[in-house]
């Protein structure tokens, strides 16, 4: 597209769509390295570990901060991103091998329920 073109475009891309619920299923049949073949593989939502004390840069960072003298390393307030990118974990279940997949970028993940929309209440109708 020139660039007069893509200037005066009727409809331009959204930037952020978000907007849709991401629903993934609690098994995937997919490729195991460990097997080297499709196999089973259980879904998860990755979660970060607690943070270990005595790790290289924790120790650092306290033995800086000790004594007198304030905050000494710079503290991150521009926060710009208002949703993380989704990582999934791979559990094959024939091995037990591990692995991970990031996904976009979603404000709503599940995993592997119903949606709301399709959902029927007990009396019927949307009025009753």
């Amino acid at each position: 597209i020139s660039q007069v073109a893509r200037k005066f475009r009727a409809h331009p891309r959204p930037v952020n769509s978000f907007a849709a619920m991401v629903n993934i299923p609690k098994t995937r049949n997919t490729y195991c390295r460990k097997c080297k073949k499709h196999t089973p593989h259980k879904v998860s939502q990755y979660k970060t570990g607690k943070a270990s004390l005595s790790a290289q840069g924790k120790r650092r960072y306290d033995k800086k901060q000790a004594g007198f003298g304030g905050q000494t390393k710079p503290v991150f307030h521009k926060k710009a991103k208002t949703t993380k990118k989704i990582v999934l974990k791979f559990e094959c279940s024939k091995c037990k091998a591990k692995r991970m997949k990031p996904i976009k970028r979603t404000k709503h993940f599940e995993l592997g329920t119903d949606s709301k929309k399709g959902s029927k209440n007990e009396y019927g109708g949307k009025y009753r």
